[in-house]
């Protein structure tokens, strides 16, 4: 095998393959993102079904393949978490032992008084809710008196809504600064997230302004031992902000799916030695949240065309990861996230067409990287290199 110069990990936000064994315990007994998507007729994965897909443990649906191009494999999660933040971080070698704080029945005065100081605004809502139904709720009142509408959901978020005729976004990325420094400590949510809105009465729509400002990654991550090491770190998407920048050479802003795609795809042109790590989030924020299971499968079906593009571009010393956070059942009552699986399915010249089996956790991602480069490190899980590098 010769040195490989870059790996690319993917995340597909929120596609989960299948129910953990401790999902009882976190309300997604029998949630399967993957299957809810195959009842779909607009599901097409040709290049990622080529790859084994379909051939990973558990997946008793859809269409295997005798001799699958890629590693396959799936993950379990130790963490005690089933969200974005949590799940990236134990990919990046973080096991995070206690949840970080949901607030189902709304925030405390404490915390919603100082937020009320410190801004001059008051407040709409606090409760769970919905992105797109609390702005149809709110929205008319918040334009008649500028409160800001602040809610959470099943997640750990401090979600902050506004109208960007009545407060501008960066105006609202600072109101979420002073969120983001007020919640700390036992108050410390994963994510503080602007959630701008546009349009009129009642047809509000959330903006791609959106921004998140997340809590710090509580160790070194995967990001932090490549940077020090000297090797290029490059993130495309929402991964920036999950890290708060840690670790991170080059950050590529994207809005959406298809400027993700487009972002990594450019990134491939470049030349750099290390590491690009994507985001891309519509498949939960966009299909996941909103119970869309025909919009799901057809956003899968349009990465796996992109995915074609980008395989037959890839050098011969780079490697593609392409994986998950955690589910989103899009076919289950329940709009949150669900506690599942996740895929893993590794592409490149180096890399045997493998059964990796089930992997004890998420950390065994970026444990594999880091012994891919080389670089020592303290972090959680453990490396499959030697099982699939040729």
């Amino acid at each position: 095998m010769g040195k490989v110069k870059r790996v690319f990990i993917i995340v597909l936000d929120s596609f989960g393959i299948g129910e953990l064994p401790d999902a009882e315990a976190f309300g997604d007994s029998g949630s399967n993102t993957l299957a809810a998507v195959c009842g779909s007729e607009h599901l097409s994965l040709p290049n990622m079904t080529g790859m084994g897909l379909f051939n990973i443990e558990g997946t008793c649906f859809g269409r295997s393949v005798s001799s699958p191009c890629s590693a396959f494999g799936r993950l379990a999660e130790r963490s005690a978490g089933k969200d974005s933040v949590i799940g990236h971080w134990e990919i990046s070698g973080i096991i995070s032992r206690q949840p970080l704080p949901t607030y189902p029945d709304g925030f405390p005065d404490e915390i919603l008084d100082k937020f009320r100081s410190e801004t001059g605004r008051d407040i709409l809502c606090n409760k769970p809710y919905s992105g797109t139904k609390v702005i149809e709720d709110y929205g008319l009142e918040h334009i008649r008196t500028g409160k800001l509408i602040v809610y959470t959901s099943g997640d750990s978020v401090f979600q902050i809504a506004a109208h960007e005729k009545i407060v501008p976004v960066e105006q609202l990325y600072e109101y979420c600064l002073i969120a983001r420094k007020i919640l700390s400590g036992r108050h410390g949510v994963g994510r503080v997230i602007a959630r701008p809105f546009d349009g009129e009465y009642p047809d509000f729509f959330r903006t791609e302004n959106r921004h998140d400002f997340s809590v710090d990654p509580p160790e070194k991550t995967m990001l932090d031992y490549l940077h020090e090491a000297g090797y290029d770190t490059l993130s495309v998407g929402k991964i920036y902000d999950i890290f708060n920048g840690r670790g991170i050479s080059k950050a590529i802003k994207s809005k959406s799916n298809d400027e993700g795609k487009a972002e990594t795809l450019n990134a491939l042109r470049l030349d750099f030695n290390g590491l690009c790590f994507t985001n891309l989030v519509d498949f939960d924020m966009k299909f996941g949240h909103r119970n869309d299971i025909d919009g799901y499968a057809a956003e899968l079906s349009r990465f796996d065309k992109w995915l074609g593009d980008f395989l037959n571009a890839m050098n011969g010393d780079d490697i593609l990861m392409i994986t998950a956070d955690h589910g989103c059942d899009p076919s289950t009552p329940s709009t949150d996230h669900s506690r599942e699986y996740i895929p893993l399915l590794v592409y490149g010249k180096a890399v045997k067409n493998v059964d990796l089996g089930t992997l004890d956790c998420f950390s065994d991602i970026g444990k594999t990287v880091l012994d891919i480069f080389n670089v020592k490190n303290n972090i959680c899980g453990t490396s499959f290199k030697e099982r699939m590098i040729l």
